[in-house]
């Protein structure tokens, strides 16, 4: 039945075995200030991968009932489930990968409380730093081969199949998967990573997935994913994206894939990170050329033809993407060795303050947004990608799908020419089902207002 719950009481391994008073305390807090409503939304996620419903409103009705308990055993501390999901066991155990990332969410949402300030820019990065670090995911001996996939959930079969095969040509290279964790082309690349890893007799393949609780509260992460990371926010999980990897590849998406790609070219549009080698490969079958073009064009017509010629664009040929990656991560890794750098984490990538702080995409915010051509422009792409934010947060978050029922849309105001490059690629989003069009599932996300 796919409405069957159960109960469970898990010994906690990995890490959270050891919670002091201070950290249950903040993860059983109901208060509004506390962290439980977080953690559960979080849990109930992780439980739910692989179940019969994605949507995250539906997912909370259909397990009300859900609770989730930590207690102080003789032995250290344990978690109890009362109304889990019963896809999450097998034969009453609960399985073993998802028992992980149950760790990983007590792990990482009571991490940020007990670090300290984190005000300035050099606090966030110590905090982003701070976070990948206790979750175990730097290797001092690793080579430069880990690889940050970018792509929407919402992807056609053939797009799926394409970036599994991009995957097996990454893993016969033996290079190393990192993703959103969610499904589509967050899903596909892992999955052909580990055929290539498996031809290559390769063991302890890394398949890493890095979320933020509201984004993975509506969307459970895949089951491929061998090491979760939730960040506090989205602005830290794209910070941590780009200094834990050393190249990037693009496949298809919606509106979240452009906020990634918009904020990894502000970042190298900027003067500081001018000579800093990072490989951005935009790429999908040869259905997606018209897909990409658009993309192309809107950010030649709002970024310029320097921000274009950071990334190049190679359609229907994985086995040359997965050979253009690896040529550019021998460039990344010299790099970092002639300029005393290490591999892990890339402490030389410059980030400014406007692509560091949390935006909360409220009505009045966007309606703020300075979306003209008139900064600098890797401010321009700063506040672009802040509008897609919040369409995102409208589309997928349930804080965002609840303000929008009860406020009406985003109002989204800019120049004339970048607010029709923006309505013809959001409609396009929508066309090909990459987001959910404004007249299904409720009120429109957003509303674009051109100024004369």
């Amino acid at each position: 039945m796919i409405n069957s719950k159960m109960d469970a009481t898990i010994t906690l391994g990995r890490g959270p075995e050891f919670l002091s008073k201070q950290e249950i305390n903040l993860l059983t807090d109901q208060s509004e200030t506390g962290l439980h409503h977080r953690c559960r939304n979080c849990a109930l996620a992780v439980l739910n991968c692989g179940g019969p419903t994605t949507d995250t409103l539906e997912l909370q009705k259909r397990y009300k009932d859900f609770q989730i308990e930590i207690k102080q055993a003789a032995r250290g501390n344990l978690l109890v489930l009362r109304n889990a999901p019963e896809t999450a066991f097998v034969d009453g155990n609960i399985i073993s990968g998802l028992q992980e990332m149950l760790f990983a969410v007590l792990r990482d949402t009571v991490y940020p409380y007990l670090f300290g300030p984190s005000e300035t820019s050099e606090q966030i990065t110590n905090l982003v730093f701070g976070m990948l670090r206790n979750a175990e995911l730097f290797d001092s001996n690793a080579e430069s081969n880990l690889v940050i996939c970018w792509g929407g959930h919402r992807i056609n079969r053939n797009e799926y199949q394409y970036t599994k095969e991009v995957g097996h040509q990454l893993g016969l290279r033996n290079l190393d998967i990192c993703t959103g964790c969610g499904a589509g082309a967050m899903k596909g690349p892992m999955k052909g990573a580990t055929i290539g890893h498996a031809k290559q007799r390769r063991r302890g393949g890394r398949y890493i997935g890095i979320s933020e609780h509201q984004i993975i509260a509506a969307e459970s992460p895949n089951p491929i994913v061998n090491d979760l990371l939730i960040m506090p926010d989205i602005e830290k999980r794209l910070e941590a994206f780009v200094r834990l990897g050393h190249g990037i590849i693009v496949f298809p998406g919606g509106a979240g894939t452009a906020e990634e790609i918009l904020y990894l070219l502000g970042i190298l549009l900027h003067p500081d990170n001018e000579d800093l080698p990072l490989p951005l490969v935009f790429t999908g079958p040869e259905s997606c050329q018209p897909y990409f073009e658009q993309v192309d064009r809107f950010i030649a017509t709002t970024l310029g033809p320097d921000a274009c010629r950071k990334y190049k664009l190679i359609i229907n040929n994985p086995i040359m993407v997965a050979q253009e990656m690896k040529l550019g991560l021998q460039a990344v890794q010299k790099f970092r060795e002639s300029s005393q750098l290490p591999q892990y984490f890339n402490w030389g990538l410059y980030i400014k303050e406007e692509f560091q702080h949390a935006f909360e995409p409220t009505h009045e915010n966007m309606k703020k947004l300075e979306i003209h051509q008139d900064q600098p422009r890797h401010l321009l792409a700063a506040n672009l990608r802040k509008a897609f934010s919040g369409i995102v947060c409208g589309n997928v978050k349930e804080s965002g799908r609840i303000a929008i029922a009860q406020e009406g849309p985003y109002e989204i105001y800019g120049d004339l020419e970048i607010m029709h490059q923006l309505d013809e690629l959001l409609e396009a989003f929508q066309n090909q089902g990459r987001m959910r069009p404004l007249e299904s599932q409720g009120p429109a996300t957003y509303r674009v207002v051109r100024k004369e």
